[in-house]
């Protein structure tokens, strides 16, 4: 019996692999409130299917999905929090306005290519700007690895990948190689 590669496993799942031109291009942004059922569509779909994903694979470092991600071009992401108790955040139109010269660099993994860990340099405080269904402007600071998490969806939103963040000559490693698989991301108290 062969293994199933966690990337087939995840397109299997309906989630886009590397290399789809979606995965690519900057998500275009919503009009809200005038479009606020095409966003309520795209937030329940994200839902949908991060629940299909987490009934196969465990997230103790939490989990995010971005539109793109599901082949909605459009900028929404979900993120849900590594605590269990800590609701979910919903980005849309996300911009990161603000980041902390202050970076640590860990290792992260993708849905579009969950074959490999990569080290990725992270600002460890960002201040984001999402709109509400609603249309109003909000302002949120993250810290540590939710700011990574975040970042890491606004990256896809603007047709990112990690590599891209990565450090050059530093190369992803393969899943089998990463031994932090189940454990938080850890950070100088």
């Amino acid at each position: 019996m062969t293994q199933v590669r966690p990337s087939e496993q995840m397109r299997d799942l309906g989630v886009v692999q590397r290399g789809a031109p979606v995965l690519a291009e900057a998500a275009r942004t919503y009009d809200l409130p005038a479009e606020r059922d095409a966003a309520e569509r795209a937030v329940e779909q994200l839902f949908s299917s991060m629940e299909r994903i987490g009934q196969v694979h465990p997230f103790a470092k939490g989990m995010g999905l971005a539109a793109p991600q599901i082949a909605i071009g459009r900028a929404a992401a979900v993120v849900q929090p590594p605590d269990p108790g800590t609701p979910p955040v919903v980005l849309l139109n996300p911009r990161i306005t603000e980041w902390s010269d202050e970076t640590d660099e860990q290792y992260e993994g993708c849905l579009s290519f969950f074959d490999v860990r990569g080290l990725v340099p992270r600002p460890l405080r960002i201040t984001v700007e999402t709109t509400t269904l609603e249309g109003q402007v909000m302002t949120t600071v993250y810290e540590r690895g939710l700011a990574r998490l975040i970042h890491h969806e606004i990256d896809h939103l603007d047709g990112l990948l990690y590599t891209a963040r990565m450090r050059t000559g530093v190369t992803p490693i393969p899943v089998e190689q990463y031994r932090q698989t189940g454990r938080s991301w850890a950070y100088e108290q």
